[in-house]
């Protein structure tokens, strides 16, 4: 969609140089500055570290405000999709661009189950990886692996790149559970079609074929809503990664693959689980929350506080917002020990709405701060957060490769930089280095 015009040029003095730069407007009433020809014309680059004020493309997927706290997938407002949508759903929406109608929405579904078993000798390769490995680990492994399954990967056509699509959908549950099911020795639960993609996921967790398992409402709806939330948020570490992946022609599996791997760290998308270790070292210290704040407040200690503040959000997160709501119900339903940690993460909100200290530095919660405790009450094991994260991640990854590679002038991605080393030196033969 190019929903988005020229408004004027801005002008940049450069010596004696008057430079002229197009500014384009976006749907929203962004603006940006076009710098793409700057070398071509005066030999300058600009520097912006850590990409925090440049815009790499030009998307239709999703739109964040961070001064107002808005979140929109392809126009509808998170808060409305979290009520009253589904998770296929909101992927149908995002990759193609809208609500689908209910015949739509069977087929894509009907289509994402199909799907849903692993090639039976992939499941050896389970037995490669040490039950200690990080399941974000196997995960990325396991996905890159699917493209030698299916050699059709490196083909564009439209009917291809969606089958593609339904596979990846599908398998990264059977995948998560298997990484599971390994890390404690038990034996792998298939995919069952006749439950929803939620529902299947759980029973992979969770049941073993010696007892029955009961799949709880509650936990199916609140993870649901966690896989929505997490579904898109434009243009963050681990999308630029598959962007940049996919810029080289790269497939569909690869460049999801380096996504999972971009997503893995602690700062990205292993804050939730820093937050339940953060809120458990609190509890095991006597509950005492004021007396870990004012830590936080001494730098001498160099404690951080996890699950606050946002790169983008500087007022409030609305996915935070939507998952306090269903904080509660979800403990009281599941999981009455979690109830400390609820209580300890109530606090902490409490003092950050009224410190001065967190609220001059914009230090309100994120999603991160209330997903880790949803996690934790439904069962799922800190190291296993990333891994739902990159499962609701994957429409959003797939929607940008896919928007990216359909996108007019589509290039590979090639950033420059300013070369800070050694001047031209000659080189220096082994026996003459003291």
């Amino acid at each position: 969609m190019d929903n988005y015009k020229n408004v004027g040029d801005a002008e940049l003095k450069l010596g004696d140089k008057i430079v002229k730069l197009p500014i384009y407007e976006g749907s929203e009433g962004e603006r940006a500055v076009d710098v793409s020809k700057l070398r071509d014309t005066t030999g300058y680059i600009t520097y912006d570290n850590g990409y925090a004020n440049t815009g790499s493309c030009m998307s239709a997927i999703t739109f964040v405000d961070g001064e107002r706290g808005i979140l929109r997938y392809r126009g509808i407002p998170i808060e409305e999709l979290a009520e009253r949508g589904s998770f296929l759903e909101t992927c149908y929406l995002l990759i193609y661009g809208k609500l689908p109608r209910p015949e739509q929405l069977e087929l894509f579904t009907g289509n994402v189950k199909r799907h849903s078993m692993l090639p039976e000798s992939m499941k050896r390769f389970f037995e490669g990886h040490p039950a200690s490995a990080h399941p974000m680990g196997v995960l990325s492994a396991m996905i890159c692996t699917l493209s030698s399954f299916y050699p059709d990967s490196l083909h564009n056509d439209p009917e291809t790149i969606d089958h593609n699509i339904y596979r990846i959908i599908s398998k990264v549950s059977s995948i998560a559970a298997f990484s599971y099911k390994k890390s404690f020795n038990q034996p792998f639960v298939g995919p069952l079609n006749r439950l929803s993609y939620v529902e299947n996921f759980l029973n992979m967790m969770f049941s073993i074929p010696a007892e029955p398992y009961e799949i709880d409402s509650v936990a199916v709806r609140a993870l649901e809503m966690i896989l929505i939330l997490h579904a898109d948020h434009e243009q963050n570490c681990s999308t630029s990664t598959v962007r940049v992946a996919g810029s080289s022609q790269a497939n569909l599996y690869a460049s999801i693959s380096a996504g999972i791997c971009a997503l893995w760290g602690y700062s990205h998308g292993g804050a939730n689980q820093a937050v339940i270790e953060m809120l458990n070292r609190i509890k095991e210290d006597g509950g005492d929350v004021s007396k870990f704040v004012q830590k936080v407040k001494d730098k001498d200690y160099g404690i951080r506080l996890m699950g606050f503040g946002h790169r983008v959000y500087k007022s409030f997160d609305p996915r935070a917002k939507i998952l306090k709501a269903a904080c509660d119900e979800v403990l009281s339903g599941l999981n009455l020990e979690g109830r400390p940690l609820l209580d300890i993460a109530m606090q902490l909100e409490e003092v950050a709405r009224k410190d001065d200290y967190f609220i001059e530095r914009k230090l309100y919660p994120n999603v991160d701060f209330y997903s880790g405790i949803i996690l934790k009450a439904i069962g799922i094991p800190s190291d296993m957060f990333t891994v739902i994260f990159a499962m609701g991640r994957m429409p959003g990854w797939i929607a940008q490769w896919k928007e990216m590679r359909e996108a007019p002038g589509f290039r590979i991605c090639r950033p420059r930089q300013i070369y800070t080393g050694e001047n031209k030196r000659p080189y220096i033969p082994l026996d003459k280095r003291f």
